[in-house]
């Protein structure tokens, strides 16, 4: 299958609790390239691509987040990064 890319807004009580962290950690574990930043907002935005089926497990692990996280929402957006970046980043 095509390598896909998916943009994640998480909100909640996403910052200071290492979610970016945990984020990247989970994202090289299932092979995913892009990159995990925080926004002015308090929110946290997940630029993500690889394969479809790690795309959708890194979906899900963002729906719960680090151990002190609190999300509460998710919003999934497809995304088309050119070029597609070659490793996971914190920016």
């Amino acid at each position: 299958m095509q390598p896909q890319g998916l943009q994640i807004q998480v909100s909640g009580k996403v910052q200071g609790v290492s979610f970016r962290s945990y984020c990247q950690k989970e994202a090289q574990k299932l092979g995913l390239t892009g990159s995990v930043e925080n926004l002015n907002n308090g929110k946290v935005k997940i630029y993500a691509w690889g394969r479809p089926e790690a795309l959708e497990a890194l979906l899900t692990w963002s729906c719960q987040g680090s151990p002190w996280a609190k999300v509460e929402e998710v919003i999934p957006i497809p995304w088309s990064p050119s070029p597609a970046p070659s490793r996971f980043t914190i920016r």
